[in-house]
């Protein structure tokens, strides 16, 4: 059995990364910050489909949580076969409305976590012939927005070159850019969904799914929905004066993600 590790584990696409590998047979190890809850699911997900998971406590805004994420992926008797690169935040407000502190902090997890995970992943993957690397990002990447916007264009980017870096070794790479999904993100980041269209919710499990089928296609980039990549196919021809404009507001109005 092949084990996948998940940052931000315990809610919305991690959490539907969690149920569908386990419903695949693999093992886990599951990573978020609250203890309690990633208990609760490795007893839920062992109980129903008889799997082994395992529970990682981080925080990966802090070199101690990183470090430790690190240390667990580069343990070569018990490998990590799959990383989902997944935890993330947005934080509400335009650029200098939001402190420095808290703008660094998300730069941390989005750019310095995901760059030294994935180091740490895909140097055993390397040396053994095979393994996968699925970094979230978002559709908030292909247009001007803000620091969150371009946090995750920097991880498209970054696992675009990582991927052509390592073609032939044997390990996959694939930046995956959802749009709005239904998950506990913009209730923590106190931004309203009210008047967000029907139309553009995702649906998780339904995300993830068509996800590992990029993966398995071999795909760098997967924007996982006909709806949202028919929008970049119109980002891609519109003006960016233009596409600054309208992403500003829109991000105002529904938040990032």
């Amino acid at each position: 059995m092949t084990t996948a590790l998940i940052t931000g584990s315990t809610a919305g696409i991690g959490a539907a990364f969690a149920r569908r590998l386990a419903a695949q047979g693999h093992n886990l190890v599951l990573v978020a910050r609250d203890t309690k809850r990633l208990g609760e699911q490795a007893t839920e997900l062992h109980d129903r489909h008889g799997i082994e998971a395992e529970v990682l406590a981080a925080d990966l805004s802090t070199e101690e949580g990183i470090a430790s994420v690190e240390l667990r992926l580069g343990d070569r008797t018990h490998p990590v076969d799959l990383l989902v690169n997944n935890a993330g935040f947005g934080n509400k407000g335009r650029y200098l409305e939001v402190s420095m502190a808290d703008e660094l902090t998300m730069l941390k997890v989005h750019i310095e976590a995901v760059l030294r995970l994935t180091s740490a992943a895909t140097g055993s993957m390397r040396s053994r012939g095979r393994g996968g690397v699925i970094n979230v990002a978002s559709v908030a990447a292909f247009v001007p927005r803000g620091t969150y916007g371009a946090s995750k264009a920097w991880v498209v980017q970054f696992t675009q070159g990582a991927a052509r870096d390592l073609s032939g070794s044997g390990v996959r790479l694939m930046a995956l850019c959802p749009g709005f999904v239904r998950t506990e993100f913009h209730q923590r980041a106190g931004m309203g969904t009210d008047n967000i269209p029907g139309w553009m919710w995702l649906d998780a499990d339904k995300l993830v799914a068509a996800a590992l089928a990029d993966l398995a296609r071999g795909r760098t980039v997967s924007i996982p929905d006909p709806r949202y990549k028919a929008l970049m196919g119109v980002v891609k021809l519109a003006p960016r004066g233009l596409l600054g404009g309208v992403s500003s507001r829109t991000g105002r109005k529904y938040g990032p993600q």
